[in-house]
């Protein structure tokens, strides 16, 4: 069954509707990747030129607003592996592992798994979210997926497994490109090593301070965002019904790269980020799940939790 089914049997669009929305445009994804990472740009300058003269204590505010930036570089990573954030292939894959490279995650592995996480979405044997990040047990556990770090330490192992091992055997991977993703592991710590050791003999901390620490806060931020997007909805093929759309402030969504809509981009993923709120008007009526804002889903989000470890709900959401 097709995903883009809505839960009445419908078909929202008409081919030449998707044909339309379908368009993709180099000078949108411009214009997106240049505000995002003109702003990474300066609130970099800005921890670093504080930090010197007063210290990195009073930096430490503007460590935590890069956080939400950088973190939020994941959204770039995401839509240039649909390769709708441009019309240009190059441009989808040069800033793909641009910001690949500085969220920790690489690219080409990335694409593979979210190519299964849509095929299978909600599966519990199949989609690789779901396989990769188990229920929490506990409270605690529960404080430390929100947290992000449990993701963080899953992609640095992941990584260092692919790179020094040859090991890239997941379930997701096909054999005829597990070469191509040990081959880029090894690249991206390649790289991570070079200005490591740059940072070293230049006894400098700036990178620390405007990038690695950023990254790893801001999973605060990007965690609970992500965890909006599926968690508690139906287990069944239709997008309108396994997937969440939340509705938001519009500078969530211009740095989430309109992915809040995340019904509307599971339903019909070759449609880019800019022609999703247009595709909203449309398809709205037909969404199960719709979000009254992120503080207000992450406390669904946090109880449904607590509820599936006790066996009230299933797995992955109500059949």
């Amino acid at each position: 069954m097709s995903n883009a089914i809505t839960a009445t049997g419908e078909k929202p669009l008409t081919p030449a509707m998707l044909r339309e929305l379908s368009v993709r445009s180099d000078w949108q994804g411009l214009v997106r990747a240049a505000s995002h990472y003109g702003v990474i740009v300066v609130v970099g300058a800005l921890i670093w030129l504080v930090s010197w003269r007063y210290g990195i204590v009073w930096a430490l505010p503007l460590v935590v607003v890069q956080g939400y930036f950088v973190a939020f570089l994941f959204m770039v990573v995401h839509e240039t592996a649909h390769k709708t954030a441009f019309r240009s292939r190059a441009l989808n894959l040069a800033f793909g592992h641009l910001s690949s490279f500085a969220v920790g995650l690489p690219y080409e592995y990335y694409c593979l798994f979210h190519w299964d996480h849509h095929r299978y979405t909600q599966d519990p044997k199949r989609d690789p979210e779901l396989l990769s990040v188990p229920i929490p047990t506990s409270d605690a556990q529960l404080v430390i997926v929100y947290s992000g770090l449990r993701q963080v330490a899953f992609r640095a192992r992941l990584m260092l497994r692919h790179a020094l091992t040859g090991n890239a055997t997941s379930p997701w991977i096909p054999e005829s490109k597990r070469h191509i993703v040990v081959r880029e592991a090894r690249l991206y710590l390649a790289g991570y090593i070079v200005l490591l050791l740059a940072s070293v003999a230049l006894q400098t901390l700036t990178l620390l301070w405007i990038w690695v620490v950023p990254v790893i806060v801001g999973q605060l931020f990007l965690r609970p965002y992500l965890l909006a997007e599926h968690t508690g909805c139906d287990r069944t093929r239709s997008a309108f019904q396994n997937t969440r759309t939340t509705y938001t402030a519009m500078f969530v969504r211009w740095f989430a790269w309109n992915m809040p809509y995340h019904v509307e981009h599971h339903a019909y993923p070759s449609i880019p980020f800019h022609a999703l709120p247009k595709l909203n008007r449309i398809v709205a009526d037909q969404i199960v799940y719709r979000g009254p804002g992120y503080i207000a889903v992450t406390r669904q989000t946090w109880a449904w939790f607590r509820r599936a470890r006790n066996g009230i709900e299933s797995p992955i959401g109500s059949d």
